[in-house]
């Protein structure tokens, strides 16, 4: 079992963290969106998420108002040496130009000439 999870692809792609109560997102990318989002859920209920919008909602709505989710997964290409940081940067720049989570809308930083 130990050496058929080894061998199991990492789900890499575009996820986003949604407050399903006042309809903000947190919007990235990762080369193993599992473990990101994990990590970003142990941040949160241990008080140490570096995102302090996310945090001042997530203590204030608590965790059941949370939605943690892949917008879109990156198939990875069959060459030995594929990099996807590029396809992940092209990926969630279209995911960021579609929900621009910024401002009312999310807890992304807007971008430079927002």
């Amino acid at each position: 079992m130990i050496r058929e999870y080894k061998r199991t692809p990492l789900e890499m792609g575009v996820y986003r963290i949604h407050n399903t109560v006042n309809d903000k997102s947190f919007v990235a990318s990762s080369r193993d969106i599992r473990s990101r989002l994990n990590r970003h859920k142990m941040q949160l209920r241990f008080g140490s998420e570096e995102n302090r919008q996310l945090l001042a909602d997530w203590k204030e709505f608590g965790e059941s108002a949370f939605v943690f989710e892949t917008l879109e997964a990156l198939e990875p290409l069959d060459d030995p040496g594929y990099n996807p940081n590029e396809d992940l940067k092209v990926l969630l720049d279209l995911w960021i130009e579609k929900l621009t989570p910024w401002g009312e809308k999310g807890y992304n930083k807007a971008p430079s000439g927002e």
